[in-house]
């Protein structure tokens, strides 16, 4: 089934996060109404700091099409009437809410997994009740795959950890076949892996259109990075304000790739426009966008001429990836169109400059 004969109406939970308020202006661009469901829960989790009410009214005064509802995901029956209100008018689902932590879901394991796993087989039932031709889109995670990486041939180099370039994850980072047994998952790690199980299962049993992102960092000027997650985004702010920063485990030498959220939301419109059933994904920005802590430390310390105090725990979070690097190859093969647009150069002189305190700094040479 494809976009024009579905419906109008795209509904984003966790609409004022990084992921969905991208979903939401993307997706109103196309022409469909916004309903956002988020209830700032962020703040709970991360503190005042973290708090999305700053995005939330933005998109409210700058988004014609949105309508925003405080509706809490684990509310099975307000969620049901949500969408028995608006039933077949709903074109997609993207379901961006989440609580994102390994450090935060192992001190409440219980509403970690309300949260996670629970309230998205409630959003998935309320799909196959009332709009089950409409796409259901999963913020997964590449957290499914547990501490599996970590057994991968790692050498340590000066300022990360890196494979030999024979091995053939070097040029093209790690792929959906990577096992998601007999590892490490973190209590985040397995709500998510329930949540986007259920997900494929939707759609294989059901007939659905369903796809899961297993993504790894997503990041963009509207992250609301914390210490507990969002890392880029903390870093920055921590060198756009001169706040020391606290690099936790693996010599600071773990690697990630990071993602733009404006190229996961062109993502979500690849999949809106060619739905699949039981999709499932590794998405990120791959080694053009890679880097380890300390890199993004010198980059930002490079870009800003300042110098950043840096803090050390030895101890790493429990399954902390210590390498990733999406292969985003089979996406690219359903969906040549999409492509990563920005660097991690790019990347981090946008998260730079949207920072307080930072337009007195010189970023890549111009006065930001």
């Amino acid at each position: 089934m494809n976009a024009s004969s579905r419906g109008s109406i795209a509904i984003v939970t966790g609409s004022a996060g990084l992921v969905g308020a991208e979903a939401v202006r993307q997706f109103a661009e196309l022409g469909l109404d916004v309903i956002g469901v988020d209830n700032d829960q962020r703040r709970v989790f991360f503190g005042d700091e973290a708090s999305t009410l700053e995005e939330r009214i933005a998109l409210q005064r700058e988004v014609g099409r949105y309508r925003h509802v405080e509706i809490d995901i684990r509310d099975e029956s307000a969620m049901a009437g949500l969408f028995a209100d608006i039933g077949a008018r709903v074109a997609v689902v993207i379901h961006a809410a989440a609580q994102p932590s390994h450090d935060w879901a192992a001190s409440e394991p219980a509403t970690d997994f309300a949260i996670n796993a629970t309230a998205t087989l409630g959003l998935l039932n309320c799909v196959l009740r009332y709009c089950p031709s409409a796409l259901f889109i999963l913020m997964s995670t590449n957290k499914v795959y547990g501490d599996h990486a970590n057994r991968l041939p790692l050498v340590e180099t000066a300022t990360r950890w890196e494979l030999l370039q024979t091995h053939p994850y070097f040029a093209r980072g790690i792929d959906e076949d990577m096992s998601i047994d007999q590892c490490a998952h973190s209590v985040f790690g397995v709500s998510k892996v329930a949540a986007d199980l259920m997900t494929q299962e939707f759609g294989r049993r059901f007939g659905i259109p369903t796809v899961c992102f297993r993504a790894g960092c997503i990041t963009g000027p509207g992250h609301r990075g914390a210490f507990l997650h969002g890392f880029l985004a903390h870093l920055c702010a921590s060198a756009a304000t001169g706040r020391p920063y606290s690099i936790v485990g693996h010599k600071g030498k773990q690697v990630r790739d990071n993602l733009h959220c404006s190229d996961l939301a062109m993502a979500f419109r690849e999949v809106f426009a060619r739905p699949r059933i039981g999709a499932v994904y590794n998405i990120g920005g791959g080694r053009q966008s890679a880097c380890s802590i300390i890199e993004a430390l010198e980059l930002c310390e490079s870009l800003t001429g300042r110098a950043v105090e840096r803090h050390y725990q030895e101890q790493p979070r429990y399954g902390d990836h210590v390498w990733w690097i999406s292969d985003v190859s089979r996406f690219q093969a359903d969906y040549p169109g999409w492509t990563p647009t920005r660097d991690r150069t790019a990347i981090m002189t946008e998260l730079l400059a949207s920072r307080r305190g930072v337009s007195r700094l010189h970023l890549g040479g111009t006065v930001a």
